[in-house]
């Protein structure tokens, strides 16, 4: 499987802040045996992340695309909005777990707008900013992942013949 990670962040694309996600999430990739095709630190800016994630799905055509950052609560958090014009279904269940796993140890996860979704034959999901919460929200999910992306690109994912 081949994976893009994009980190939204204003003070960590200006050097202001030493970028530590990339790291952490490449970890959690490779155990898997998965591929990561491209890394990219971008700052919070709506068109440059519309622009990133429609290169990544559809010139790429990487399998997963994960962010990390600007889904927050501030002015500057557009993740999410960013995100939503560029799918072409949402599926709001990945990002709710990792919300409501999240809860259970950091309270303030639920204040995280992230969400998922699909464009062409790529996943995107949107992961918190901190590097350890971002790890940890992977964490929840990436099981799930490999059957999600088989289903979606038609190659598979019966779940032993239940229905859902």
């Amino acid at each position: 499987m081949k994976v893009a990670i994009l980190i939204a962040s204003d003070t960590r694309s200006s050097g202001i802040n030493k970028e530590e996600t990339i790291p952490l999430l490449q970890k959690l990739i490779n155990e898997k045996g998965w591929e990561v095709a491209d890394t990219c630190i971008i700052p919070d800016e709506i068109y440059d992340m519309k622009k990133k994630i429609i290169y990544y799905a559809d010139t790429l055509k990487v399998d997963l695309i994960i962010t990390s950052g600007g889904t927050g609560v501030s002015e500057r958090d557009i993740t999410p909005e960013a995100t939503r014009q560029v799918i072409e279904k949402e599926i709001p269940g990945l990002s709710d777990i990792m919300r409501i796993k999240s809860f259970e140890s950091v309270p303030t996860s639920i204040l995280s707008r992230g969400i998922s979704g699909i464009r062409g034959d790529s996943l995107i999901i949107n992961l918190p900013g901190n590097p350890q919460g971002a790890a940890d929200s992977l964490s929840i999910i990436i099981g799930i992942i490999p059957h999600c992306i088989e289903i979606m690109q038609g190659k598979g994912g019966h779940n032993n013949g239940r229905t859902y």
